[in-house]
């Protein structure tokens, strides 16, 4: 049975997508089969792995809403052993749709019974907030796997995602665990860079994992090209990073 991880963070613009595209394609590159979920009705993680999201004749929305099946949804990606839920603005209105149904919060995680046992890892793209598609996904998922930004701000929103992760197991996933904190957009030139990844350090000190993803360039331009960084640019310091955050998952799983 396969591993699934929810890629989350309440506040937006901290890497979240580039982490979970990144990760589930840094995976895949080490010859496992790997599923990217996206249920982030802006869809990022779909346009960022090639498919044009404004054409899709069936996504997340239909799975979750619409009684169709996971096998007929999924898609391959330009990336080997990478296949692809795909989502776009037609989840946006699950919100109110989803209002009156029972157990909404476990919907995900039933879908995905009848097709998790063909991966070795699911990897979710959460919406950047807590509402039910997040909660989907924290219900289906055995671990939640925590992009934050090197800013000012870093460690009160922090404070927030992890009481969120503790209702989440208090009330709907008991077995739900935080995979690690992963820092991203990390630049050393500056002071404040350095003070929030110490000031993290000392009070979540397990669960950060060594790795820094930096601030880079090509690590931009890779979604617009509808590619993992590791396809669109194998030389670069984004592909570096992300090939040793896979390795520091990996060796945790193993541990």
């Amino acid at each position: 049975m396969g591993t699934t991880i929810a890629v989350f963070n309440q506040k937006g613009g901290v890497g979240k997508t580039t982490t979970t595209v990144n990760v589930a394609a840094g995976l895949a590159e080490q010859g496992l089969k790997v599923l990217a979920v996206d249920i982030d009705p802006q869809g990022n993680t779909t346009s960022g792995l090639g498919v044009d999201k404004n054409k899709l004749k069936r996504t997340i929305y239909d799975v979750l809403l619409g009684g169709v099946s996971m096998k007929d949804v999924k898609m391959p990606t330009p990336m080997k052993n990478l296949d692809l839920i795909p989502s776009n603005m037609d989840l946006a209105g699950a919100e109110i749709e989803l209002l009156d149904i029972s157990k909404r919060e476990y919907l995900l995680r039933n879908c995905l019974e009848n097709i998790k046992n063909e991966y070795d890892y699911i990897i979710i793209d959460c919406p950047p907030a807590v509402n039910i598609l997040t909660l989907n996904a924290l219900a289906a998922a055995n671990s939640v796997l925590v992009p934050i930004q090197c800013e000012y701000y870093a460690l009160e929103g922090l404070t927030h995602l992890i009481n969120t992760v503790r209702l989440v197991q208090q009330k709907i996933n008991p077995d739900l665990y935080i995979e690690g904190i992963v820092f991203t957009m990390y630049d050393a030139r500056t002071n404040l860079s350095l003070q929030v990844v110490e000031e993290v350090k000392r009070y979540f000190s397990k669960e950060i994992y060594t790795t820094l993803i930096p601030r880079n360039v090509r690590l931009g331009e890779a979604p617009s090209h509808g590619l993992p960084i590791m396809l669109y640019d194998e030389k670069s310091k984004g592909t570096e990073s992300y090939r040793l955050l896979v390795e520091e998952i990996l060796e945790r799983k193993e541990a």
